[in-house]
């Protein structure tokens, strides 16, 4: 899931939209599935990221891509690149 930008050295990752209640912020669930080291089996790792949103177009449920950035407060570091609405 975490694909290596190139030409960047951002990572860039896909999750939903969990909260659009923050001005020019949403958070974002990011979820990866890994093998348990001793029980082989798969589950699911969710991260919450806080991205920037500089529109305010994403709503609860969108699909998002975000790109690693500068800080640009004491909990946001990741920009929203992509969008795809929840009912598309």
């Amino acid at each position: 899931m975490a694909e290596h930008n190139e030409t960047s050295g951002r990572r860039v990752l896909q999750g939903r939209v969990t909260s659009d209640k923050m001005d020019k912020t949403v958070s974002v669930e990011v979820v990866r599935r890994v093998k348990h080291a001793r029980y082989h089996k798969y589950i699911n790792r969710r991260n919450v990221y806080k991205a920037h949103d500089e529109s305010n177009e994403c709503g609860i449920g969108d699909k998002v891509t975000i790109r690693e950035s500068r800080p640009l407060s004491r909990t946001k570091r990741w920009v929203v690149v992509a969008r795809t609405p929840r009912n598309s």
